[in-house]
């Protein structure tokens, strides 16, 4: 039985006074690739900052690596190899591509290795490599994104969180945002992505959850969800 690194049980989480997470269930194992879809509203983004501890939990807990992380924050579980690539990317704007990666590696004291993440990222990356000095603000919606990608995957995460990577970006940068998840994957890090483009998110995934008004509606294989005829009325057009 593969070990279960991420595991989410009776979870509620009000934001504005609202309820948004009405009490859910879900597991991620060690190695898997695992999407969560659902429309907007559904709760799922929700779910991520209570994952990561920028939101506190009303009920319900979250275990990471069998031990509950219910009311650590965020450095202290980038620290134990959770990070997240945030919705709307996060970058910090007044510093350089390169000043973004080594913030990425707050939490490390390896410098050589650090260098060398550095490398492994513009070689993931091209387009950040050639605008190493460039202040992030300046960059284009699609380029933030892989920096923020990049900045993730500084901190060496075991579990690497996304939330919504493709909104908002061209189609050909939709490729080569999935290409990389798919990726970083199969190097071996746990994935939980947090998607609204479902049939892409499904498509690359190993098993998913659908998320709707603050519940899991349905959980399963990847590609039986995405072969399901109700997956496809409510999320993919048909």
């Amino acid at each position: 039985m593969t070990n279960i690194l991420l595991k989410v049980t009776g979870l509620k989480v009000s934001y504005g006074g609202i309820q948004a997470v009405k009490g859910i269930d879900f597991e991620v194992r060690e190695g898997e690739l695992v999407s969560l879809i659902g429309s907007n509203g559904a709760g799922k983004t929700t779910t991520m900052k209570a994952i990561t501890g920028i939101l506190p939990i009303n009920a319900g807990d979250i275990e990471y690596r069998g031990q509950s992380i219910r009311g650590q924050g965020p450095w202290d579980l980038v620290k134990q190899g959770l990070a997240m690539v945030p919705e709307g990317r996060g970058v910090f704007t007044r510093m350089s591509i390169l000043e973004n990666l080594q913030m990425g590696a707050y939490v490390r004291e390896d410098a050589a290795a650090i260098e060398d993440d550095i490398d492994k990222v513009f070689g993931i990356f091209p387009r950040l490599q050639e605008r190493a000095k460039q202040l992030a603000g300046t960059l284009s919606g699609g380029e933030q994104q892989m920096l923020a990608m990049g900045r993730a995957l500084m901190s060496r995460p075991q579990v690497l969180l996304m939330d919504e990577p493709s909104m908002g970006l061209s189609p050909l940068m939709v490729e080569k945002i999935f290409e990389v998840v798919r990726d970083v994957s199969a190097q071996g890090v746990t994935v939980l992505l947090v998607e609204q483009n479902a049939s892409r998110a499904l498509s690359i995934a190993d098993r998913g959850y659908v998320m709707d008004s603050g519940l899991i509606t349905m959980a399963g294989d990847a590609q039986q969800l995405l072969k399901d005829p109700r997956v496809r009325a409510a999320y993919l057009g048909e």
